[in-house]
């Protein structure tokens, strides 16, 4: 009972004091607002910061998701010439053998796309576009999990047959055939028509910034037969049955590889497999780290605006001397006292605060505006960004 009675008198005695606080906040307007600078800059970089970190995240798991579901993609080794490296993908190491082989040996895969590529100028309907050529088979669409708006994608006999059909990108079919229906209409490449049989969903940037969206993709026996010339691939798309099967397929892919090129066990392997998962928790666990800098910057902000709390209470204090004197001259107790300076600052945390949520919530979109990917705040780093505020108005 006396414990209830000491928190309603405190509870009374607080709600008091704030009343005393707030004129006294009033009468030095102006240092207050600077004060709560401090606090608002603080609450708002924390928020923003962070919001930029999940942004960015979040927009690069997105990417690597668009590359596909549980993905192996193999690529040949680097060629070597004069002492000049010519980057993976450029050594005659892979064939269709191997990659019919793969399919066929390897139990957890359930698709398979060889690939090639090429950049070619595409002629159709009086204009012309330079574009990626990409050589794929009838699974690539699965193993990326991309969708067509229209049309349909070319079959296993196309592909034996090489034959010059395409399924082109919605910014290569905007280029060159504007706001017509490109589905059955004629493309040209080095001399070369091409009937268009689907139309595919926009994707937008990839990893790196490529354009996903300029590209004609075409049966790759076409692309080798008739374009290029080439006798080897490039590299090999894998879709595995699932992600905890990833590695074990990625294993079995090695052992098959090392074994049709002959690689005994003092050889390096003359290939390189990339592993989507392995991608993903790497990307995530940069990306985490750099969203806890940009917090812990931030965060200083907040260090810094509860030192300007500190100093102004100081100056305030030394200020009101002759008011402090004279309460406890009509019988205020110290605790009184020292109960008002805290609601001050507490007030100023609280004010500061509030306005730097709604600042950092609004940077976040103001970045969003600018920035090719979207902020995403995050309630968490509001809660604690306030709270640190307030604590930051009692500690000082």
């Amino acid at each position: 009972m006396n414990m209830l009675t000491s928190l309603q008198n405190l509870l009374i005695q607080s709600w008091q004091t704030l009343f005393i606080a707030l004129p006294a906040l009033r009468r030095n307007l102006m240092r207050s607002l600077l004060t709560a600078l401090g606090i608002i800059i603080g609450v708002a970089s924390v928020i923003a910061m962070v919001a930029v970190g999940n942004g960015a995240q979040s927009s690069i798991q997105a990417q690597v998701s668009a590359l596909g579901e549980n993905l192996l993609t193999i690529f040949a080794g680097s060629s070597r010439s004069g002492g000049v490296n010519s980057g993976l993908g450029s050594a005659s190491t892979i064939t269709i053998a191997d990659a019919e082989a793969i399919g066929r040996e390897v139990r957890d895969v359930v698709g398979v796309s060889p690939e090639v590529s090429t950049t070619a100028q595409a002629i159709a309907n009086g204009r012309n576009w330079s574009t990626s050529i990409v050589g794929e088979s009838p699974d690539y669409l699965k193993i990326r999990n991309w969708k067509l708006t229209d049309g349909s994608m070319f079959t296993d006999r196309e592909v034996r047959s090489a034959a010059r059909v395409a399924v082109i990108g919605s910014k290569t079919a905007l280029e060159l055939f504007g706001p017509l229906n490109p589905i059955g209409q004629s493309v040209r490449v080095k001399n070369i028509p091409f009937v268009i049989i689907g139309l595919l969903e926009s994707k937008g940037s990839g990893m790196g910034g490529q354009n996903q969206d300029d590209r004609l993709i075409v049966p790759y026996t076409t692309v080798m037969k008739r374009l290029t010339g080439d006798r080897f691939l490039r590299s090999v798309n894998v879709q595995v049955a699932g992600s905890d099967r990833m590695e074990v397929a990625q294993q079995q892919i090695t052992a098959l590889l090392r074994q049709r090129h002959g690689l005994t066990a003092g050889h390096d392997d003359d290939f390189n497999i990339f592993n989507q998962k392995d991608i993903a928790e790497t990307v995530t666990s940069i990306t985490g780290i750099i969203k806890l800098l940009l917090g812990a910057i931030a965060g200083i902000s907040l260090l810094v605006g509860g030192i300007g709390i500190m100093n102004i209470m100081l100056v305030s204090v030394t200020e009101r001397t002759r008011e402090i004197g004279l309460r406890m001259a009509v019988g205020a107790q110290p605790f009184a006292i020292k109960l008002q300076f805290l609601m001050e600052a507490v007030t100023l945390s609280l004010l500061g605060g509030l306005v730097g949520v709604l600042f950092g919530i609004g940077m976040a979109r103001l970045v969003g505006v600018f920035a090719n990917f979207k902020a995403v705040v995050d309630v968490s780093s509001i809660l604690i960004a306030f709270a640190v505020s307030c604590a930051i108005g009692v500690f000082f």
